[in-house]
């Protein structure tokens, strides 16, 4: 069994309750982290490239509970240690790439409302970030100055103000060639001049902007100056510009990650399928291409939403084309440097890890002393594995709330053990998703078909 790690109680709450309730906690992950090994190694190689100025665009592909989201929130912890700036959004019905009613921009928004950093990991880091790159600009050139002259600045020294504004416009001016980069230049200014002299209205005002919450232009005219606003075709492009700006900044990158795909497969309207996938290849065209810097894209979907040639993502030739599998790839010997990154299940060995890390952290939370042996968790993984079509269809959240339910029991009747439970009628495994095994889920009143 593994050795006993402190996990401090409030962690520990949120995972036992996040995966009691089959979705994966946001917080720590480096406690119960088993496998994935390669492919993590294989994401870990992108986000190299993007620090050096490039950028990288993978698509996760796995069954429902088969552990896509718990490793989007894995690399995610992984990439705020090196300094990314991560957002994050699940789609559905109100939220795809592409709409007419505003489907594209709700996203920009959730994005926005993720924006997450090593020190803000829970997420509405935009004002920080914003206010770090304010307060870098100027103690960077207080330094400057007071190297160059011997002596103490005084902050209220013109000079010092005007250095100040000089390398202001040297970032800004950088991203005035960039695709809606005067704009974006321009409300950066303004956000410098309402930090120096105080003006929290404007500030205000400005956050509002980048955050997408804008509906009218007139409205963003009146109050900033600015006849533009960030709408459903052109978010991605503010995204790129976000990018760019973050590095100068100070960070190392942006790392944007959307999982959920499932739902433009459900989209019942081909045209605006097809318009969500023609998004889809933009953004990939972008990063595969060298048009995106510093930028970082995985999306996440089941086997169905992208291999599907008549609804999923492969129903798209332009983007078929590029994602499918090789002639040389097959199961057990996935190319991880591929586009699409297939999830393997977990091995039986590696969900008893796992299991063993989930004992002890349970254990932890309910303040009692842990009575499961490594005996008792063989004996549970091999009653999982052994269910029929457990070779194929097992996922590693039913394994889990299967033994949170065997802790939560043992825990409540202390005079039960392990094997009597797990011998007994009462205790009843998981039901896996519906449409978990269908070769091609029914989705509206008619299915389509091929003669």
């Amino acid at each position: 069994m593994a050795e006993n790690r402190k996990v401090p109680k409030r962690i520990a709450g949120v995972i036992i309750n996040s995966l009691k309730g089959g979705v994966v906690p946001r917080i720590g992950l480096p406690y119960i982290t088993v496998g994935r090994r390669r492919e993590i190694e294989a994401i870990l190689h992108d986000v190299d490239v993007i620090m050096e100025g490039g950028a990288s665009f993978r698509f996760i592909e796995g069954k429902y509970g088969s552990g896509k989201s718990f490793m989007l929130q894995t690399i995610r912890g992984y990439v705020m240690d090196r300094n990314f700036v991560v957002v994050d959004a699940d789609l559905s019905p109100e939220r795809r790439l592409q709409g007419t009613k505003g489907q594209g921009l709700a996203t920009y928004r959730e994005l926005m409302r993720n924006m997450s950093t090593k020190t803000r990991p829970e997420g509405g880091a935009l004002t920080l970030i914003l206010d770090r790159w304010v307060s870098s600009v100027k103690n960077e050139t207080l330094e400057e100055m007071q190297k160059e002259t011997g002596r103490e600045v005084n902050l209220d020294d013109p000079a010092y103000r005007t250095r100040v504004e000089g390398k202001i416009r040297s970032v800004v001016s950088s991203m005035q060639e960039l695709v809606h980069g005067f704009d974006f230049a321009r409300l950066l200014t303004q956000y410098y001049q309402a930090c120096e002299n105080g003006d929290d209205e404007r500030k205000g005002y400005v956050l509002k902007w980048f955050r997408g919450e804008y509906m009218l232009k007139s409205e963003a005219k009146s109050e900033l100056g600015v006849s533009v606003i960030i709408g459903d075709d052109d978010w991605y492009d503010y995204l790129k510009l976000f990018a760019g700006f973050l590095v100068q900044a100070g960070y190392s990158g942006m790392m944007v990650m959307i999982d959920e795909l499932v739902n433009i497969y459900k989209i019942p309207n081909a045209i605006s399928r097809q318009y969500n996938y023609e998004k889809i290849l933009t953004m990939y065209n972008d990063t595969m291409q060298g048009k995106a810097r510093y930028l970082g894209i995985i999306m996440c979907g089941t086997p169905q939403c992208v291999e599907d040639k008549h609804r999923g993502i492969y129903s798209y030739e332009a983007l078929r084309s590029r994602l499918a599998d090789g002639k040389f790839s097959s199961e057990g010997n996935r190319d991880l440097l591929a586009p699409v990154i297939h999830l393997e299940p977990l091995s039986a060995e590696e969900m008893l890890v796992l299991t063993g890390k989930l004992a002890e952290i349970h254990a932890q939370l309910y303040g009692y002393e842990m009575k499961l042996t490594d005996e008792d968790l063989a004996s549970f993984i091999k009653m999982e594995y052994e269910r029929i079509g457990a070779d194929s269809h097992i996922t590693p959240r039913e394994v889990i709330r299967d033994f949170i339910e065997l802790l939560d029991l043992l825990y409540q009747n202390p005079d039960q053990s392990a094997a009597q439970l797990l011998q007994s009628d009462s205790f009843t495994f998981s039901k896996a998703d519906p449409s978990e095994g269908a070769a091609e889920p029914v989705q509206e009143e008619f299915a389509e078909f091929q003669i």
